[in-house]
């Protein structure tokens, strides 16, 4: 009988550090599952059209959804 209670346990060991394991790969990853932030929104200074802030480009007149409406400035 106590053979059957250590082979259990040595079971069940096995199988946690198994899982451990497994969490900490999870984490090296970096968290890819992680749901990313929202980003602003802006409209383009000639046309009006909203895009990521991290796409827009910055011109004299304000922010623009591509180089023609950058060189063509605000509407």
């Amino acid at each position: 009988m106590s053979k059957l209670i250590l082979l259990l346990f040595l079971g069940l060991l096995a199988y946690l550090v198994f899982k451990g394991l497994q969490r900490a790969a999870k984490r090296r990853q970096g968290g890819a599952d992680r749901p990313r932030a929202p980003e602003r929104m802006v409209a383009c200074a000639r046309c009006g059209v909203h895009l990521p802030e991290s796409e827009a480009l910055e011109g004299d007149g304000g922010r623009f959804c591509s180089e023609e409406h950058r060189r063509l400035g605000a509407a």
